[in-house]
């Protein structure tokens, strides 16, 4: 029952965005499956003394490409993963990728993200902004983000990888 009291306590900009990302994933568009994933903390001391150091991090999530906006592609994530601290997380994003060269293989860019994990921020969900670098392969987009220490939201640096397939 712990877990179901503090879902029903989640902020209502989190159940907007989940709505939001539905209701316009409905249209036709670019889809992508998310394959989550691997971690690094980076104060590994820190993260072994507080059982935050799980570095195997799977988990699914989907992808949704929005087009062109401010000369990026904007993209809407959502999707669960077991976390550094061994809890499933879930989170739910909206970002902006910015092509770093003419064939937009290499992207760099920020994701508004709305998060919830008995790890984080004390078991309360929060939103935070997170940087993202990808790289498009042929058949698979390689992300890269890094969660940076931020008081109580996350104590340890931790920089996570995880793929996104298309759907096509």
């Amino acid at each position: 029952m712990k877990c179901k009291s503090r879902l029903l306590r989640l902020p209502n900009l989190v159940v907007l965005l989940v709505a939001s990302s539905t209701a316009i994933a409905a249209q036709a568009g670019d889809w992508g499956i998310n394959v989550y994933g691997l971690s690094y903390h980076w104060d590994r001391e820190l993260a072994e003394q507080n059982d935050w150091d799980n570095e195997f991090n799977p988990g699914l999530g989907v992808r949704y490409g929005l087009g062109s906006w401010l000369k990026a592609d904007a993209i809407l994530d959502a999707g669960a993963y077991y976390d550094s601290g061994r809890n499933t997380a879930v989170y739910a994003a909206a970002g902006l990728l910015w092509p770093l060269d003419t064939n937009r293989r290499f992207n760099l860019g920020m994701a508004l993200t709305a998060f919830h994990s008995d790890t984080y921020n004390q078991g309360d969900a929060f939103i935070a902004p997170v940087p993202l670098f990808s790289v498009r392969l042929e058949n698979v987009t390689l992300n890269l983000t890094h969660f940076p220490k931020i008081g109580n939201l996350n104590e340890v640096h931790t920089t996570a990888m995880f793929l996104t397939v298309p759907l096509r």
